[in-house]
Parts: structure tokens; sequence; C-alpha cells
């Protein structure tokens, strides 16, 4: 059983007192891959030191998260394209990238000059994207669009809209990145799965948030995974190890 976390911020402070036996746990459970996304500058150092302690298990990302587009938005995306410049062939892809207008829209239109900047990256070094997308799914989808060419592809990372958006999505040729609100009792997901095929569907977590039940509430961890694919299995009435086989092979053909 070999399941990929395609998103976990396995570098967060949270599990800084655990995160050996956090990671051995999840390679207990079948987990034999760890996307990393990135947030800022700050976080490359902790992510990068996880991709050199696990080669090939710790996947790192290279972006800047929307709801870290501040004053020093320029700054901030120069450091990434450096790294890029470097060694783009280190990050497994480009994110985590996107629109947040959930909490704060004073950056809005930051936001999207940052996501269509990374988007150009995207298609110039031919790497997915792993969309940070709340409150903001139709704007994303515009600038997608607008930028849409056949090497943008990737994952809208915690999807938890409805069909018609599941729908968007894969007509976009991108996959859905379901977590933890799949288990919730009211997430909505439990109408959405049933009716989008396995083969636009990838696991994730965002480890250390959106712990699935009956962890809901609590740290999550890749090690709950299995818990993700089998609420899935169980909404596509179809056996766990189907779920993750398909899951993972999309996950490989993503980055291939």
């Amino acid at each position: 059983m070999k399941i990929i976390e395609t998103h976990a911020h396995l570098y967060d402070e949270q599990y800084d007192t655990d995160r050996t036996a956090m990671i051995e746990r999840a390679l207990a459970a079948g987990v034999t891959e760890f996307w990393l996304p990135n947030c800022d500058s700050e976080t490359i150092s902790g992510m990068m030191e996880l991709a050199q302690t696990y080669p090939g298990q710790c996947r790192p990302m290279i972006g800047l998260h929307p709801t870290y587009v501040k004053e020093n938005v320029e700054q901030e995306l120069q450091t990434m394209q450096q790294w890029l410049e470097k060694s783009a062939d280190a990050f497994v892809a480009i994110g985590e990238i996107g629109l947040d207008f959930y909490w704060d829209t004073t950056f809005a239109e930051q936001q999207k000059a940052a996501f269509s900047h990374q988007l150009g990256w995207a298609k110039q070094y031919q790497l997915p994207i792993a969309i940070h997308c709340r409150n903001a799914f139709w704007e994303t989808v515009e600038l997608i669009e607008k930028h849409n060419d056949p090497n943008l592809r990737g994952i809208f990372h915690c999807f938890s809209g409805g069909v018609e958006e599941a729908r968007k999505v894969v007509e976009l040729n991108f996959l859905l990145g379901i977590g933890g609100v799949v288990t919730f009792k009211n997430g909505g997901l439990d109408k959405v799965i049933p009716e989008v095929g396995l083969e636009h569907l990838v696991l994730e977590t965002d480890a250390p948030y959106l712990a699935p039940v009956p962890y809901r509430g609590k740290r999550n961890e890749p090690s709950y995974l299995p818990l993700i694919a089998q609420r899935i299995a169980d909404l596509k009435q179809v056996p766990v190890q189907t779920i993750i086989e398909q899951t993972t092979a999309n996950a490989l053909q993503l980055i291939q």
C-alpha cells in the first residue's frame, strides 16, 4: 500500500517536539511521499532541511502563499524566483499559491498579481501548481483560464466546493485535493465525491490543519490519510485499496 501525501506542512512548529516520530508513524501507515507546500521565505529553510533528511520522500514545493502576500511581496517573489533559477528540479511543484479573500482583502490585487506571476513560473519550468483558494474560487478560475496552456496543471488543494466547482476543476484538467473535510458531517463533500471520477482525485491532509474525524480539532498528521481514503471509498462504494492505488497513480502522473 503506497499513499502519496500531496499537501502537508511538516516543517511547522507544531511538530518540533516529535517530528521524526510523526513521520515514522506515517511511513508505517503506508505513506511513501510527502509533498511539502511552501508559505514564504521564512519556511524555506525548514522545508529544505526535511527534503535533505528524507530524500525522495519529503518533496518540497516553492511559492508564496496568498495569505503571506504583504507589502514586501516583490521581495518575497524574488526570493522564490532565485530558488527556482538555482535548482528548479529540486521542487515537485509551484505552491502553495492562489487567492484567499476569507479574512482580509487588503492585498487582494497584490494576491492576484502574485498568483499570475507564479503561474508564469509553472509554465516556464513545466511544474504543476498547488492552489490555495478560499472565498475566491471563481476569481482563481478566471486567472487560470487567462494564463491557461497545456503545461498548466495541478491540484486545487483542500477542495471543499460543490459539484459545480468540482466539474469546473475537472474541465480545467486539474485535480481535486481531498482531505479531512470529506469526513466532516456537514463538510458537503459527500455530495461531490460520488459525482467525480477517481482519476481526478488525490489525497492530502494539509497537516497540521483540518484533521479528519475522529481527530477533528486536534493536530493533523499524514498517518491519518487512510481515514480519508476510507471515507472516499465508502462514498464511492469501492474497496479502499482502489482509492489508494488510483490517487497514487494520479499524483505520480501529475509530476511526470
